[in-house]
C-alpha cells in the first residue's frame, strides 16, 4: 500500500508541475520590441514621479493630454494635471517613494498604444513609517519623435476593502 502511494503522490507532483509550467506558458506575454519600448517609456516616466522630478515627469505629457484619476471628479488637461502634480510633490516632500510596475497588456496601432497595468507605491513618510498604496492606470500613449508620450490616462489608486 505504501508503495502505491508513493506512485499517486510522484504522477500528482508531475501533473502539478506540468499544470503550472502549461498555465505560466499560456499567461506569459511575448513583447515585441515596440511593446518593449512603449513599456520602457513607462517605467522610466514612474520613476522621475517617483523621484519628483516635474520636468522631467512632464515632457512625457503631450500637449494635447486629457487623463482622468479617480481622485478627480471629472479628466484634467496637462495645465490642470500639472498643478495637481506640483501640489502633491509638495504635500509629500519630505516622503520618498518606490514603485513596482506590472504590465497587463500593451496594444499597439500604428503610433498609438494603450497600456494597462497594476502599479505598488511604497511610500515612506518623513519620520520612517511606510505605507503602501495599489492600483491600476491605462496610459494611452502616442509615439511623439524619439518617444511615447501621454495623450490620455484613467486610473488610480484602489483602496483595499
Amino acid at each position: 500500500m505504501k508503495k502505491a502511494n508513493s506512485s499517486v503522490n510522484k504522477i500528482s507532483s508531475l501533473l502539478v508541475v506540468l499544470f503550472i509550467l502549461f498555465v505560466g506558458s499560456g499567461v506569459a506575454q511575448q513583447w515585441t520590441e515596440t511593446q518593449k519600448e512603449i513599456w520602457g517609456n513607462v517605467e522610466k516616466y514612474w520613476a522621475l514621479d517617483d523621484s519628483k522630478n516635474l520636468d522631467g515627469f512632464l515632457n512625457y505629457f503631450d500637449d494635447s493630454y486629457k487623463g482622468w484619476s479617480y481622485d478627480t471628479e471629472k479628466p484634467m488637461n496637462k495645465t490642470e494635471v500639472t498643478k495637481a502634480i506640483k501640489e502633491d510633490y509638495e504635500k509629500g516632500k519630505d516622503n520618498t517613494f518606490k514603485s513596482t510596475l506590472t504590465p497587463l497588456e500593451i496594444w499597439v496601432k500604428g503610433d498609438i498604444a494603450f497600456v494597462h497595468y497594476n502599479f505598488l507605491r511604497n511610500i515612506t513618510l518623513k519620520d520612517g513609517k511606510t505605507e503602501n498604496k495599489s492600483g491600476r492606470w491605462t496610459d494611452i500613449l502616442m509615439k511623439k519623435g524619439d518617444k511615447w508620450v501621454l495623450v490620455g490616462d484613467h486610473g488610480g489608486n484602489i483602496e483595499k476593502k
